[in-house]
């Protein structure tokens, strides 16, 4: 899929916010990648009005020593009555700084924005 670039802007609140509740989860690299948020901008949507961002980290960057490009947390989005309605990933640039985050969903409607925290039941795979 094409990418909006976009030009490289600080991460949002929500989009922070949403950062930092998935990498609060405790796996090897978590660390390392919550220290680049300071540092990481957005750089390109998904698609015109999508909450999926591509991200990069401005050097210099503490990179984190991942063996897979897709941080190993379950981060599943729940609307008001509990029910699954989508998750979110979080990609690394070659498992070492943080490079998009992506928000899956199975609503009918492309969600506009990001879920809010209490939304998003975080746990490491």
């Amino acid at each position: 899929m094409p990418r909006l670039p976009l030009r490289p802007r600080p991460l949002s609140d929500l989009e922070r916010t949403v950062l930092e509740h998935i990498l609060s989860a405790d796996f090897a690299g978590a660390s390392a990648l919550r220290s680049q948020l300071d540092r990481t901008e957005v750089v390109a949507l998904w698609a015109p009005g999508s909450a999926s961002v591509n991200l990069r980290v401005r050097e210099p960057a503490h990179h984190a020593a991942m063996s897979a490009e897709l941080v190993p947390v379950d981060a599943h989005v729940h609307d008001q009555s509990g029910e699954y309605i989508g998750e979110l990933l979080v990609w690394t640039d070659r498992g070492a700084t943080l490079a998009a985050l992506e928000y899956s969903w199975l609503t009918d409607e492309m969600p506009s924005s990001l879920p809010r925290v209490d939304q998003v039941m975080v746990s490491v795979r």
